[in-house]
């Protein structure tokens, strides 16, 4: 009987496991999970973005110092894989359209992670933002979005910058975070069409289709989002 016993635990316990395909490469790690714990990373050098970690897979894209902002530009970092001769990638998400593109990039090309345990979530339906920080809900507002011929781009991506100084009364508030979110429509706008989440001097349209694709919140709520959320949170636009 015990015998019996234990063949059927090994059966059972050989069909639960994964399969050799279904589990991660050799050397691969996983880095981001919205709400929990995500990282990213400053540019420190220029490099070629390609679609698989290998210095010869084909060229997405390029990283580059400073952003459209001339801010300094900074990537999540998604995964990290190590290659056959020992090099480490890093798979990033890329401010580039279409939107939700990622790519590979050498370690050595990015400064130290940084983690971030925020997560930006915003419902177009429900017109509403919502901050998850380790899992929790801490902060919630109605918010404005896109016209429907100039719609907010749905889909994953993350805060690329913070910027302030605005003039008093201006069309930004107090207080604006670019995204590297960018409109699929707007692609002649100065800067290439990028989205951001500010405040505004319009409160009285809120909540509403109001924009060309950016988000717009209150001023008295930007500035309190501005406390609680860092740079290089990701963001999710459904």
């Amino acid at each position: 009987m015990r015998a019996r016993l234990a063949i059927a635990a090994a059966i059972i316990a050989a069909a639960a496991a994964p399969s050799a395909s279904a589990q991660e490469p050799p050397g691969h790690e996983v880095l981001s999970d919205p709400g929990h714990m995500s990282r990213w990373a400053f540019v420190l050098r220029k490099a070629i973005v390609r679609r698989t970690p290998d210095a010869k897979a084909r060229a997405v894209a390029r990283l580059r110092l400073k952003t459209q902002d001339g801010t300094d530009e900074l990537v999540p970092v998604l995964e990290r894989q190590t290659d056959e001769a020992g090099r480490r990638w890093i798979k990033v998400r890329l401010a580039i359209l279409p939107n939700g593109s990622t790519g590979w990039v050498p370690e050595e090309a990015l400064g130290p992670l940084h983690r971030v345990r925020t997560w930006l979530r915003i419902d177009t339906k429900r017109l509403q933002v919502k901050l998850v920080r380790s899992g929790r809900l801490v902060f919630r507002s109605r918010i404005g979005i896109g016209q429907r011929r100039w719609p907010t781009p749905k889909g994953e991506f993350y805060v690329r910058d913070r910027l302030e100084g605005f003039p008093a009364g201006g069309i930004y508030g107090p207080l604006a975070f670019g995204l590297n979110a960018r409109s699929a429509v707007l692609t002649d706008w100065p800067g290439g069409g990028f989205v951001g989440v500010h405040g505004t001097n319009e409160p009285y349209l809120l909540p509403g289709r109001v924009s060309h694709g950016c988000i717009r919140m209150r001023n008295r709520d930007i500035l309190r989002l501005g406390r609680l959320m860092p740079v290089g949170t990701p963001v999710t636009i459904s």
